[in-house]
């Protein structure tokens, strides 16, 4: 049987045997290793053969031998995932592709019963979007791994800031809006960015003199959404900002049902520009985020860490911008 027809995985002495070369020859092209002084057209015809054969090299042991495995390990709070989200992971992953390199992504679990992926993928680095866990970063050293993305040891990074609640008031603000609530999500996974965009809406509204902004976090139910923006209406709110397109639909939807007209009597912007955002009317006002930039950019910080590089400099893939659209006007 040929080894194409066969089961067993090629190797590089079949293609040395096949081609009639020593397998350190076949070995050196395989492994593009440096300083060899082989031919274009050996190389050449090892490459040919190989693709003919179907030869795929052997993972684990490429990275026995070089100490890598082109692993790099995201680890993601127990956030949903969102369409946000799951743009910036496929574009980094798509970005360290390019680059050699494969991203796996895991959430632990409170229930914490299953074996931690880094002890089982031992990838070359580990990164977390958010500051690590209590614990979690020593298991990770622990299992022989040292390169960790943000590193507990190292100097505290200057925190990024949310800019989408500021932009979010700033354009309520400029449409005459004195009256403002914010609307926050009450799924629990998401507390601590809740609570974040929620107190820069507040500073925001605080610099530009207003009240200290009423707020509610609701469910995504009509229920919910009539029950806050009653009790707001009730105290003469006249717009509010809500943490992202999916609460801000959810408050739109309720309005209209219940008679409110959407922006002549309240104003709704939200947070994120998903594709909910156009696609019923009024279209939403939100902000939109470089979710194409911020998974490069996660991927050249993922690269720098691991090839001991430069970190890459906080530039526009950061930034953030307010989509003007029908749920808001005029107070």
């Amino acid at each position: 049987m040929s080894p194409t027809t066969s089961s067993r995985r090629v190797t590089a002495s079949d293609i040395a045997r096949s081609l009639g070369l020593s397998r350190a020859t076949v070995g050196f092209v395989l492994n593009d290793t440096p300083g060899q002084t082989i031919s274009e057209a050996t190389r050449t015809r090892v490459l040919d053969e190989a693709k003919r054969l179907g030869y795929r090299p052997h993972t684990a042991a490429r990275a026995l031998a070089s100490g890598r495995t082109r692993i790099v390990l995201l680890v993601l709070p127990d956030w949903p995932l969102d369409f946000n989200l799951r743009r910036n992971i496929e574009e980094a992953s798509l970005a360290l592709d390019e680059a050699g390199y494969t991203l796996i992504t895991y959430t632990p679990h409170p229930t914490g019963q299953a074996r931690p992926l880094w002890e089982t993928l031992q990838p070359d680095i580990v990164m977390s979007m958010t500051t690590f866990a209590p614990g979690v970063a020593a298991s990770i050293r622990a299992s022989g791994i040292t390169r960790l993305i943000p590193d507990p040891q190292a100097p505290v990074a200057e925190e990024y800031s949310e800019e989408g609640p500021v932009l979010q008031v700033q354009h309520l603000f400029d449409l005459g809006h004195r009256k403002i609530a914010y609307a926050g999500s009450a799924d629990p996974r998401v507390a601590d960015l809740v609570a974040t965009r929620q107190r820069r809406a507040s500073e925001a509204a605080r610099e530009r003199g207003l009240d200290r902004l009423p707020s509610r976090n609701i469910e995504l139910t009509d229920a919910s959404a009539m029950e806050a923006i009653e009790v707001w209406r009730g105290a003469g709110v006249t717009s509010i900002v809500a943490y992202n397109d999916d609460i801000a639909g959810t408050l739109v939807g309720a309005s209209l049902r219940h008679g409110i007209r959407v922006p002549d009597d309240l104003s709704i912007v939200g947070h994120d520009d998903t594709p909910l955002a156009s696609m019923f009317e009024p279209r939403l006002s939100t902000i939109r985020m470089n979710s194409i930039g911020l998974g490069r950019y996660l991927a050249q910080l993922a690269l720098s860490g691991v090839e001991e590089r430069e970190a890459p400099s906080v530039g526009p893939e950061l930034q953030v911008a307010l989509i003007p659209r029908e749920s808001t006007g005029p107070a």
